[in-house]
């Protein structure tokens, strides 16, 4: 999982030298933004293809780029200048802001994990059927470009916290390459998802033995790899937002959590070298990310549940 996250966030960085070549410390806080956001990143990544389940080839490549220029007008129309008025009028607020997007990732993270365990009787993934196609699309868009809202939200949060310190302006420039760099890559990747399975089929009827096999390889192995990737990105969420929350709570005075995390990774590393540090960390954070989803999901749909109640 490491190498996969790691290989993303290079070229993140990549991009990012390509928009500021001449900014190196921009570049450099850039990467580092978006090292940051790995787990929202890969999630985003998973989650995206079943939005365009059930349509017709033609029309997957098409969805992929609404919903692409849907989250580049979040990202950058809505999410930058709000972050930027943020960090210049509410500093103060931009680390309960990042818990409570870390508590939010914890929250669908668990959620998802509690899915697996015990599935939901009434989830329903059979796709668009029976209705006028261009109304079901249009929907299926705007839904996904409801749920990158939020998702780039927790993005550019977690970007602008890793440069809250620097000036305006680059603050600016860094939220605009992350931004921009990780829209490019998610649903660059994405497209080459949903179109890997009609490639496997052109290359499983010509007549090439080699090819053909991997035509095949690719249809039968499509499936699983989406499995996967939604499991990747669960256990990214879980592990960036427990460490978030974790690392907020150190600001609050309750810095326990922290200290012991950062101990244990020391002694791991001492032990068996920094890759056994990371490892180490990321699994407190982990747990620690299942912990506070577990609770969130048990608690928010009880209060969802009273509210509801009261409507009535």
């Amino acid at each position: 999982m490491a190498t996969g996250l790691l290989a993303l966030l290079d070229d993140v960085a990549a991009i990012a030298k390509v928009a500021a070549a001449s900014l190196d410390d921009t570049v450099a806080a850039a990467a580092k933004a978006g090292a940051k956001a790995a787990g929202v990143v890969v999630d985003d990544a998973a989650v995206t293809p079943r939005y365009v389940h059930g349509f017709s080839a033609d029309r997957e490549l098409p969805i992929v780029w609404k919903i692409a220029r849907g989250s580049l007008r979040n990202k950058l129309l809505y999410l930058l200048p709000a972050a930027l008025v943020l960090s210049a009028l509410a500093h103060w607020a931009i680390t309960p802001l990042l818990m409570l997007g870390g508590a939010y990732l914890c929250f669908e993270g668990a959620e998802k994990l509690h899915s697996v365990i015990w599935p939901h009787d009434d989830m329903d993934e059979s796709g668009p059927v029976d209705e006028d196609p261009g109304v079901v699309e249009l929907a299926m868009v705007s839904g996904a470009i409801r749920t990158d809202l939020i998702l780039s939200g927790e993005i550019m949060a977690i970007a602008l916290a890793s440069v809250a310190s620097k000036p305006i302006l680059e603050q600016g420039v860094v939220l605009a390459v992350v931004g921009i760099g990780i829209t490019v890559l998610v649903y660059g990747a994405v497209a080459l998802i949903v179109k890997a399975d009609d490639a496997g089929v052109v290359l499983a009827r010509s007549g090439a033995g080699i090819l053909r096999g991997l035509g095949r390889a690719l249809v039968h192995g499509m499936p699983p790899f989406l499995a996967m990737l939604a499991g990747v990105g669960t256990a990214a969420m879980l592990w960036v937002g427990g460490g978030i929350v974790v690392h907020g709570l150190e600001e609050f005075g309750l810095g326990w959590p922290g200290h012991a995390m950062a101990h244990g990774q020391q002694l791991a590393t001492a032990a068996a070298g920094s890759f056994a540090g990371w490892a180490t960390g990321a699994v407190f954070s982990g747990v620690a990310g299942v912990l506070i989803g577990g609770a969130l999901v048990l608690v928010v749909p009880r209060i969802l549940k009273l509210f509801g109640r009261g409507g009535h």
